[in-house]
């Protein structure tokens, strides 16, 4: 979708605008949500990073999604001049001049830092959020030392966009999520973080991912439904692979497949073709009950056009690629 195209959609008559999910647990889903609360979300957003009227924004997302569709709300919302650049893995190769307000995913920021002109580009922007996907510990340091404010956010198509933030760098840098203004969070019986945004989203909203609480501001732990369930052993997906990113240079996913012995195996899918040495690292790194039982190579692991892992298409090219 061009920015044209949206602009037509977001000044028609109607008070409703298609939006699809990520796809990450499965096939992206539509969903018709109200222009007003887009725009509500937009106002929050600008009032919590202090952006002001003529400041600059730069759109280096797809219009397909939430996030690119937001950047452009936002700045005619709050009246930022947009500069748009085609959506790809290096955003800063291009001189956009000076930015004030930049969305990425982690991909783009981390391709970024890579090239020295790239990373003076990126330093340079005064606003920067990452979302999109999860900021590893790699390259969370990479940005401890940025002199701009950059944040990690949290959110989903359902809430249109982030709800909360955490800083990245700084001093303020923090583990834990900030709700935005009017938002607060809960847990419910299963550990679940639940929303309640009245701003974005009507009534609360339940979410699958594992949180902990501390007043109102939270830390996401994994997605309830990214638990493998192996010989009466409950292992999250996301712990075991932040435990072997530090240790594994080559693209990885921790995934599951069906077995009758133990109901659930754990499986690493890799791009790295050389097995023995990842299973030397999970031997070295990883608790006796959090190896994985198999070891599969592969071209290239499921990613959702966001750049999420797909996690849904990981368990069936595991299934498929077993031994």
């Amino acid at each position: 979708m061009s920015i044209e195209e949206f602009l037509k959609e977001w000044n028609d008559d109607s008070p409703t605008i298609l939006v699809h999910t990520s796809g990450s647990t499965g096939q992206p889903k539509p969903m018709l949500v109200e222009k007003r609360r887009m725009e509500a979300s937009a106002r929050i957003t600008c009032r919590f990073l202090g952006l002001h009227e003529g400041e600059t924004a730069l759109l280096c997302l797809p219009l397909d999604y939430i996030a690119g569709k937001m950047m452009v709300v936002r700045t005619q919302t709050c009246q930022l001049p947009l500069i748009s650049i085609t959506p790809d893995g290096h955003p800063m190769a291009t001189d956009c001049g000076p930015v004030d307000f930049a969305a990425m995913v982690p991909l783009q920021v981390w391709n970024s830092l890579q090239d020295p002109l790239q990373a003076s580009r990126i330093r340079a922007i005064r606003h920067l959020i990452i979302g999109g996907g999860a900021v590893d510990a790699n390259l969370a340091a990479a940005l401890a030392d940025f002199p701009n404010a950059v944040w990690s956010t949290y959110g989903m198509t359902e809430t249109l966009s982030h709800i909360a933030l955490r800083r990245l760098n700084g001093p303020e840098r923090s583990d834990w999520y900030s709700p935005l203004e009017g938002v607060s969070v809960s847990v419910n019986a299963d550990g679940c973080l639940v929303i309640n945004a009245p701003a974005v989203h009507d009534g609360l909203l339940v979410t699958n991912d594992l949180a902990e609480i501390d007043g109102n501001r939270f830390r996401i732990l994994g997605r309830k439904d990214n638990v493998i369930c192996s010989g009466g052993i409950k292992i999250q997906i996301e712990e075991v692979e932040a435990l072997l990113r530090p240790h594994l240079s080559m693209p990885f996913m921790i995934t599951k497949i069906p077995d009758t012995r133990l109901g659930q195996q754990m499986v690493l899918l890799t791009e790295d073709a050389d097995r023995r040495k990842i299973e030397t690292v999970c031997r070295q790194v990883l608790p006796r009950y959090w190896q994985p039982r198999q070891v599969i190579y592969t071209e290239k692991l499921p990613l959702t056009e966001t750049g999420k892992p797909a996690r849904a298409a990981a368990e069936k090219l595991a299934e498929k690629l077993k031994n």
